[in-house]
């Protein structure tokens, strides 16, 4: 008897680096949260419908052998001597079925009986199912719809319905591309055979900002990235491969290179950790700290030359300081993180977005530039001035009401947020102060844009009867009248002036500071070797080869490569590097016979250039020229038949 199995069909999106990584973490997820057996397969694997057949029932019994047992009744021993006699050939259908009622499903008579010799005819009755219950699910996961043959695709779900009686089958169908392949490959009489349930997932920068916000830039954690570390990783990113698992590699080397420095960066992590870690410094450590750049600015400000003496000198005396300076780094990005938010609400959706819509964007510029000095936040402020009353409230109203509720969801529960706290409510209430005055200053005639842009002083006849001569007359005239700072004229204007003063001087200058004004120590926390990241993320593979080839001693290491001079020749090294190291020294084309003489005498020790060629040496020669081909250094001459094209310079 058939049945409808229950399908789902996942929409991923096309060119997506990370297809095949999804659908092992969704695994991983199905394995964790519920009783299921998952096989994963793939269209290679599938060619025909028996290897396909086989591909699936093989996997799921070792899969489940590769588990623990969950249940008392079933033996180690077994489990070994049955995987012991499976083979690939004896993959099929009748062997699921068994082994999925010996090892999953417990009829509801005696269970004394349950491992009684029951003939097939019973096993594959209609009323085996009413007799027993099934809580084990078989997840059939197909990543790559698309790549699959139609034909062997419609058989291998016709066979999966019919055995649904039996065995829980569950489909899962990867679809790149959208809805309608699943419907191209399959007819009427198998999509009829399916209960199709459509799912999409969230696209790539999506997911992105979301890891961001939950793990990079949450306040929980004390590790943070530069601003240019963090734009590196991000345009990698958006501009080149949209893969979060790359992301998160290069996000885990920026980690390990930020602890590999030494010890002292231990003190990365949060307060309670970082204050026993204090006890454990040794003065090897003590000194990596000294040798912060942030360093030599905190002991300047000190003005006690005894102080001064004794943190340079006596390693115990700096760390009774170290605790006050981890909290006020502490502190400051947290602070950091705070004021993000408000300023992520505040400037995200003006128009043209000059920092940005994401807050990685934003905290990229703050780490990385004074903000207040670019031409962007001038031109936000800008935007900002020019609003109406009821816009500008709304807007300065929602950026308080996010930043509060960001308190108490993400902060209030963390170490030091009484501090941060204090602060922050203290800005909040000043500005909400400030915002009154705005809702209750009067509105006049000007609105404020005209009020800005009127000129400073009344206009006269005169001045109306002023002509220029030229435009550049009245170029200047224009300049000289925008640079005239004289005070709104509106109530409203000057409420609005005060309000924007107030988040630029006690918010943003204070709190959102590039990492050249962060608090001293802050190198602790702070992963900033962007050329380190480039050279081992992105890397550079011409170089890299050159340097393979002109030196082997570089990566190999041995006696017999070593060079005094990089352009020598030595009999000890690789035919390949003989050979790349000759064709240097050639024109465009290279005269093969020649190109085999010069490797000869490098390899053979032999005078005589008449002496008819080992086949050996011979043999070697065009290996080592068949490899510089595959690599495209060189190709053949299609003109020459005895000459090749040297492709690189």
């Amino acid at each position: 008897m058939e049945e409808i199995v229950p399908a789902a069909a996942l929409l991923t999106g096309v060119n997506q680096p990370d297809h095949l990584e999804q659908f092992a973490t969704l695994t991983q997820r199905i394995l964790e949260k519920m009783s299921a057996s998952v096989c994963m397969l793939q269209s290679r694997d599938c060619s025909t419908l028996k290897s396909a057949v086989e591909t699936m029932v093989y996997n799921f019994i070792e899969c489940a052998q590769e588990r623990p047992p969950q249940s008392d009744l079933e033996d180690e021993d077994t489990e070994k001597r049955e995987r012991k006699r499976l083979r690939r050939t004896q993959c099929n259908m009748r062997q699921l079925v068994h082994w999925y009622r010996r090892k999953y499903i417990k009829p509801y008579h005696n269970k004394d009986n349950e491992d009684d010799g029951v003939d097939d005819e019973e096993e594959h009755s209609p009323h085996a199912k009413q007799r027993t219950k099934r809580s084990h699910a078989l997840v059939v996961i197909l990543p790559d719809f698309e790549c699959f043959n139609t034909t062997i695709l419609q058989d291998l779900i016709l066979i999966l319905s019919a055995y649904y009686a039996h065995l829980p089958f569950v489909l899962i169908f990867g679809v790149a591309t959208s809805v309608s392949a699943v419907h191209n490959a399959l007819p009427y009489h198998v999509t009829s055979k399916v209960k199709l349930c459509v799912f999409k997932t969230q696209t790539a920068p999506v997911c992105l900002n979301e890891i961001l916000e939950r793990v990079i830039l949450s306040p929980k954690y004390a590790f943070h990235l530069s601003g240019k570390a963090f734009k590196f990783l991000t345009h990698i990113f958006l501009y080149y491969d949209f893969s979060i698992h790359g992301f998160i590699q290069g996000y885990k080397y920026c980690l390990m290179e930020h602890f590999f420095q030494g010890n002292a960066y231990a003190l990365c992590s949060n307060y309670t950790a970082s204050l026993n870690q204090i006890k454990n410094l040794s003065h090897e450590d003590v000194e990596c700290i000294r040798r912060l750049l942030s360093f030599r600015p905190y002991v300047e400000s000190i003005n006690d030359c005894k102080r001064i003496i004794a943190i340079l000198t006596d390693d115990n005396y700096l760390k009774k300081k170290l605790p006050q300076l981890l909290r006020d780094c502490h502190i400051h990005f947290m602070l950091l993180r705070i004021f993000l938010e408000f300023l992520t609400v505040l400037t995200g959706d003006l128009p043209k977005c000059p920092l940005g819509k994401q807050r990685r964007e934003l905290y990229s510029f703050c780490l990385s530039k004074e903000l207040r000095d670019q031409p962007e936040f001038k031109e936000c402020w800008q935007m900002l001035s020019f609003m109406s009353k009821d816009e500008f409230v709304s807007k300065v109203s929602k950026a308080i009401s996010v930043t509060e509720d960001f308190l108490h969801s993400e902060i209030v529960d963390l170490e030091l947020a009484e501090d941060c706290m204090t602060t922050v409510n203290e800005k909040l209430q000043a500005l909400k102060d400030l915002l009154t005055k705005v809702v209750m200053s009067g509105m006049d005639e000007k609105s404020p844009t005209n009020s800005t842009a009127a000129p400073s002083t009344p206009a006269t006849p005169e001045a109306n009867k002023q002509k220029f001569t030229s435009r550049q007359d009245l170029k200047e005239h224009l300049l000289q009248m925008s640079k005239q700072h004289n005070k709104p004229s509106s109530e409203y204007a000057q409420s609005v002036a005060q309000t924007l003063l107030y988040i630029q001087n006690e918010i943003i200058i204070k709190y959102m500071a590039p990492l050249t004004r962060s608090p001293p120590l802050h190198e602790l926390f702070v992963y900033s070797d962007v050329s380190t990241v480039r050279r081992h993320i992105i890397g550079a593979p011409r170089a890299a080869l050159h340097m393979a080839l002109n030196n082997p001693h570089y990566y190999l290491q041995c006696k017999c490569c070593q060079l005094s001079e990089s352009n020598q020749l030595l009999a000890t090294l690789p035919d390949l590097s003989v050979a790349y190291k000759l064709h240097l020294e050639c024109g465009r084309m290279i005269n093969l016979f020649d190109w085999l003489q010069a490797f000869r005498s490098v390899v053979d020790d032999i005078d005589n250039e008449q002496e008819q060629v080992d086949p050996q040496i011979q043999a070697r020669f065009t290996r080592a020229v068949a490899e510089l081909q595959f690599l495209g250094y060189i190709k053949m001459s299609k003109r020459k038949t005895d000459h090749a094209t040297r492709l690189t310079w």
